[in-house]
């Protein structure tokens, strides 16, 4: 794996810092190292006085093919694991939640899971033509995360946020994205870099403060944040989560994660009566 250093570009131009995720042979995904990457890339953007916007986007095809389950989960006492999904959960989407500054989401290429929940969290989403948009965590057996649960409806509509979030799966293009309201502008591929480095500027200019859309606040986002999260602990725990996990990464020959699914598995009626919420 890359170090972090590696996994992003990080400049500042008239007061618009931009981070770019640069893992684009795994797609940008959210592995671990990339997440540490982008909390301290986004600290230390927090902090800057010369910072007074924040955009991020991705290098290659994809915004993000979002979290790597079976590379980031560790086996462990059941309890232990279910505590750190907790954590890990909460603390990802409340880096974006907490983050101080307007922060603009330039979507490259398709976005999938978290990364499309988390953009939402932001004061805006711009996206190439190119881009879609997953959320498919009724196919995998887990419950929305993200704040979407209660935040999808508030951006489109109960119809809209339901397809994307139950067994439909709808992947919208930028095009129908914008038309249901899940993101805020589409733009050419090409012309997605020099789009959202104006469209930050402005802010800067303006003065804007960091905000959150449909009328959310952050304390109320904090809050579905960390009910999620625990919902979500429960799920990945559950049968038919482990052996969804368990199939796929045996499909794709990854036998070592593939064997701490199978080891939750068999032993999960000796465990899973322990757990505390």
């Amino acid at each position: 794996m890359a170090p972090p250093e590696d996994l992003l570009l990080v400049s500042t131009k008239n007061h618009v810092t931009t981070i770019t995720m640069n893992d684009s042979r795994r797609l940008n995904g959210w592995t671990d190292g990339m997440m540490r990457a982008l909390s301290g890339a986004m600290g230390r953007a927090a902090a800057d006085d010369d910072t007074r916007a924040l955009v991020l986007t991705g290098t290659g095809r994809y915004y993000s093919a979002g979290v790597n389950l079976g590379g980031t989960l560790k086996l462990g006492h059941p309890q232990v694991l279910h505590d750190e999904i907790i954590k890990h959960n909460q603390a990802l989407f409340d880096l974006f939640i907490d983050f101080p500054k307007p922060i603009l989401i330039a979507v490259n290429g398709p976005a999938i899971g978290a990364p499309v929940t988390s953009a939402t969290l932001c004061d805006g989403i711009v996206a190439a033509e190119s881009a879609t948009f997953l959320t498919p965590f009724s196919r995998l057996g887990v419950p929305p995360e993200g704040c979407s649960s209660v935040h999808f409806e508030r951006l489109m509509n109960a119809d809209v946020a339901h397809r994307m979030l139950g067994p439909e799966g709808w992947k919208p293009t930028a095009r129908e994205a914008l038309d249901v309201g899940l993101i805020t502008a589409v733009v050419p591929d090409a012309q997605l870099a020099e789009e959202a480095q104006r469209l930050a500027e402005s802010w800067v200019k303006d003065g804007k403060a960091r905000s959150y859309r449909g009328g959310a606040t952050r304390d109320e986002l904090k809050g579905i944040n960390a009910r999620e999260s625990v919902a979500l602990a429960m799920a990945f725990l559950s049968p038919p989560f482990l052996k969804g996990q368990l199939k796929f990464l045996m499909s794709k020959k990854k036998h070592g994660p593939a064997l701490m699914f199978l080891s939750l598995l068999v032993t999960r009626p000796l465990w899973s009566r322990l757990l505390r919420d």
